[in-house]
């Protein structure tokens, strides 16, 4: 933006300027030609009253005259009507415009053109007692255009300093203006990248620096209400933390050893994930940027976790986990969460019996690709996709989770069902940042 508004200003500063100086400069050669002119008539009409005055043969009175101004550089002679000539030699030479002058006794300005020589010519008939002479001063273009190209430099150096200031006083003005703008995509940038208390300072014309007071509020909004939200969850998940205690009482107060250990098994289990939800409800927004966990140990974890269901169901297993370390950007709570969502929908969804596969490809660029399919009767319609859908009696949020986690990793996830042929559920999974 800074660019265009400078060229802008140049496009129309040069328009103006060379509106401005070109005719300036016509008219400054025009006025130099004719106070060359006019010079060089008032020196003629000195001559005039000489040479009218003078006797036949007594030329001599006006001769130094006319030697000082060609001296002035105003060649000049006379053309006695005897055919006589006074004056320098640049002038002498005759020519037809000279009878015609003293035949017609009209004054007259001429161009002319000698060799080595042009400029105007002025012709000035005089009476005397013999006929009618003829006065002839040449203004040589030396004459006719002095000073001329001194003033055109000047005004040159006057237009280029004009465009040079026009410049310097529009990248000010642009830089002015784009500085409030470059701040406010800065922190633009910021806030996307989780940093909420980033807030600019108003600035700029007074458009620019409402939309910064406006960023400021929205940013500020933002984290109301996501603390808002988080200490809700986070509430909600801390209120659980009483049933699930009763329940291990009540599991405890079994007398069966194994059932008692098998009940209390699944409560600690469920307090962890109650702990995960607090935990990650109050976590930082920018803490997701830089989440990095080994994907390959927590989804060789899970998988490991719901073996033990898979068994009981007599479900095929198949897990495909590289044995070396495979990061990607996110926590491994949050993998795990999305590695359970994914896994429960296969249960919950699919009869007992079906078999099932999870696998972790890494790929080239960093990251994995985590892929959980299985040979169940498929998904009858894209209900089950949709956020809060269920058929199976759940809460419907397995996918959703499994695609939020596969995001804010900066991947995403696929989905390819048919009724029939099973579901395959893909979840890119990004690298962590460097």
């Amino acid at each position: 933006m800074r660019r265009q508004l400078t060229l802008l200003v140049a496009a129309t500063t040069s328009v103006v300027i060379l509106a401005f100086l070109l005719p300036t400069a016509v008219l400054l050669s025009r006025l130099a030609e004719s106070s060359a002119l006019n010079d060089a008539q008032v020196r003629s009409q000195s001559l005039v009253p000489l040479v009218a005055g003078a006797e036949p043969g007594e030329e001599g009175a006006f001769a130094a005259t006319v030697d000082n101004l060609a001296g002035e550089g105003y060649p000049t002679a006379v053309f006695l009507p005897d055919g006589r000539v006074v004056g320098s030699e640049a002038a002498a030479a005759a020519d037809p415009e000279i009878a015609e002058a003293a035949a017609g006794r009209v004054a007259s300005i001429e161009d002319y053109s000698a060799e080595g020589s042009s400029g105007k010519r002025l012709l000035q008939p005089v009476t005397r007692p013999d006929g009618t002479a003829v006065i002839r001063v040449l203004v040589p273009d030396d004459e006719l255009h002095q000073g001329v190209h001194e003033a055109w430099l000047v005004l040159a150096l006057l237009g280029l300093g004009l465009f040079a200031l026009a410049l310097a006083v529009a990248y000010w003005m642009a830089r002015a203006l784009t500085r409030p703008i470059t701040a406010l995509a800065t922190a633009a940038a910021a806030l996307e990248q989780g940093q909420l208390s980033t807030r600019v300072v108003p600035a700029g014309p007074p458009e620019i620096a409402a939309v910064g007071a406006e960023l400021n509020r929205l940013a500020a909004r933002i984290g109301e209400l996501l603390k808002a939200e988080r200490e809700t969850v986070a509430d909600l998940s801390h209120r659980l933390r009483t049933p699930v205690t009763v329940l291990r009482l009540d599991a405890e107060s079994l007398t069966d050893p194994d059932e008692r250990d098998r009940l209390g098994a699944d409560v600690d289990d469920l307090m962890r994930h109650i702990d995960a939800v607090i935990n990650a409800a109050r976590r930082p927004v920018r803490e997701a940027l830089t989440a990095r966990c080994d994907s390959a140990e927590v989804v060789r974890s899970r998988a490991d976790f719901w073996s033990v269901l898979a068994d009981e169901q007599h479900r095929q297993v198949e897990v495909d986990v590289p044995a070396t370390a495979v990061p990607v950007r996110l926590h491994a709570d949050d993998l795990a969460a999305a590695v359970d969502a994914l896994l429960g929908n296969v249960f919950s969804h699919t009869p007992e019996g079906t078999a099932f596969a999870v696998r972790l490809t890494p790929r080239d660029e960093g990251g994995a690709v985590l892929v959980v399919s299985d040979d169940g009767p498929g998904l009858p319609d894209s209900s089950a996709l949709q956020r809060g859908q269920s058929t199976a009696g759940s809460t419907g949020l397995g996918i959703d989770i499994a695609r939020g986690t596969a995001e804010a990793s900066g991947g995403r996830m696929e989905i390819s069902s048919r009724p029939g042929s099973g579901t395959r559920v893909a979840l890119h999974l990004g690298p962590p940042e460097a």
